[in-house]
């Protein structure tokens, strides 16, 4: 089954209306960030032309896929989870291969993959609105949801498989069509996940798949056949989409971009699930996550002994080879992304930071040819709009730690960055758990885990800089639908609200 799946993406194709398209012109390589001499395959460079006919298709396809019942919708996703399951371990094997994930966390994706479609599935037979009440007993009123129309999907490489569910399923049960575009750095994921949609007897043009890098997404956000953008990844690219998007009167963007996430471990934390929570929170993905935790806020009675089991425990992590279960993490996912986390090593080491553990490139015997960093730790002082390395996000295995003396510090410090998106309170006591609760700027928050692990029931996003007010997964329906009210008068004469007269 592996074999065949690799063998299907050794030649990346567009998918339009239907249609598998192969490359007009230039290509690009999808290679093994943790072995740069493995390649995944060759994708084409998708185009303003290509990204303008994968719109128009889907506007074709939109008017019939509308019309559909919504249970019949639901239910090709029914079929999509059949065949995903099937496809479970090949998926996860594909997955690490490209985008340097460990098996096992390749496999979990694939499975909340899984859940996001059961989840549409599921919600397919119920309420897609309410029944309200009139001032009028003769008249029944009603809010409705409809679908917008096209969606384009723009999607990170860190979640390949999951997080596309998380903004096609809900976009395509309630009746809009869709133009996917995949990370340029995980190309092949993306076509399989298409190639499933395809088996799972979804019409054509109502997904349609367009490879690329900056220009393909461009050309799909500047198109006014373009109803909703869908867009996770950098602050920077979240700003533009939704300044090109500002003169479309029509337009509903829904950006989750990034974060400077936390944990805060309070004095009466216990030692060990602290450490654990802090662990999984900085390194799990080789802190690549939008939820990972660049800092771990401690109480400073506890910080010594924190910080020396953290720092002993980390050096044990084992990194390496993705296809190895027994790693906990592998690569990042490409050279950039080595030479920006190690400026930022070297900037922390500048803003004066006592480092605790040296990390940096990798570079021994099954590292020298991946994108391979050891976990770096410091301590560092806090001060209000101070060091740039405990207020900026950096996306890779870089871990502050920082003291704090009260609750009400411990919450300035978390504040004081321009992003929003998780955080974890580590603590016995109830009352500080609802302190940092309703103090804390956050979307999404935990008590004793980690600040990452996400289901897809729940919405994900988050306020200031990580989030513009729409969040994913079944948070998504709100941005997908606008609301309608539809009033039917059973009366055989008009009678209006507030007392308005209907004389002539």
């Amino acid at each position: 089954m592996t074999a065949n799946i690799e063998k299907s993406v050794s030649t990346g194709r567009h998918f339009i209306g239907g249609h598998w398209l192969g490359p007009a012109s230039r290509t690009f390589a999808s290679a093994s960030p943790a072995n740069a001499k493995e390649q995944i395959g060759a994708f084409p460079h998708g185009t303003k032309e290509d990204a303008d006919q994968a719109v128009a298709a889907a506007r074709v396809a939109f008017p019939a896929w509308r019309r559909q019942s919504r249970i019949r919708r639901a239910e090709l996703f029914d079929n999509l989870a059949q065949i995903v399951k099937r496809e479970t371990d090949a998926l996860a094997h594909l997955m690490a291969r490209e985008c340097g994930k460990v098996i096992t966390e390749c496999r979990a994706e694939v499975v909340e993959g899984l859940h996001m479609i059961q989840y549409v599935f599921g919600t397919g037979r119920m309420p897609m609105g309410d029944v309200l009440s009139s001032e009028i007993p003769e008249k029944d009123a009603f809010m409705r949801r409809k679908p917008w129309g096209v969606a384009a999907v723009i999607t990170p490489w860190n979640f390949p498989f999951a997080v596309p569910l998380w903004m096609l399923g809900p976009s395509l049960l309630e009746g809009n069509t869709a133009i996917y575009k995949p990370s340029e750095d995980t190309p092949a994921i993306g076509q399989r996940l298409v190639e499933l949609f395809e088996e799972a007897g979804f019409p054509p043009g109502v997904v349609n798949l367009v490879h690329g890098e900056g220009e393909v997404g461009e050309a799909l956000v500047k198109n006014p056949g373009v109803n909703v953008v869908l867009f996770t990844g950098s602050y920077d690219v979240g700003r533009h989409i939704q300044e090109l998007s500002a003169s479309m009167y029509d337009r509903i963007v829904a950006c989750e971009m990034g974060s400077k996430s936390a944990v805060i471990v309070c004095e009466d934390a216990r030692l060990d699930l602290a450490v654990t929570c802090g662990l999984i929170s900085a390194f799990k993905t080789s802190g690549q996550r939008c939820v990972s935790a660049g800092r771990i806020l401690v109480h400073e009675k506890l910080f010594d002994k924190f910080a020396e089991k953290l720092v002993q425990t980390a050096k044990r992590i084992r990194i390496g080879n993705p296809l190895d279960s027994a790693n906990f993490t592998g690569p990042v996912i490409n050279p950039g992304a080595v030479e920006k986390i190690l400026r930022y090593n070297d900037l922390a080491k500048k803003e004066g930071a006592n480092i605790l553990l040296e990390g940096g490139r990798m570079s021994g015997d099954g590292h020298a040819a991946g994108n391979f960093l050891s976990p770096f730790i410091y301590r560092q002082t806090h001060k209000t709009g101070g060091p740039r390395t405990i207020r900026e996000e950096v996306f890779g295995p870089h871990l502050a730690l920082i003291p704090f003396k009260s609750n009400e510090e411990a919450v300035q410090i978390y504040n004081d960055t321009e992003y929003g998106l998780s955080m974890a309170v580590i603590t016995e006591d109830f009352r500080k758990m609802r302190y940092f609760r309703d103090e804390c700027e956050y979307g999404m928050g935990y008590v004793n885990l980690p600040c990452i692990g996400a289901e897809v029931h729940l919405p994900f996003g988050g306020v200031k800089k990580s989030g513009n007010g729409h969040p994913s997964a079944a948070g998504l329906i709100e941005a997908v639908t606008h609301k309608t009210a539809w009033t039917v008068n059973h009366a055989e004469e008009v009678k209006m609200a507030q007392g308005l007269t209907t004389q002539l």
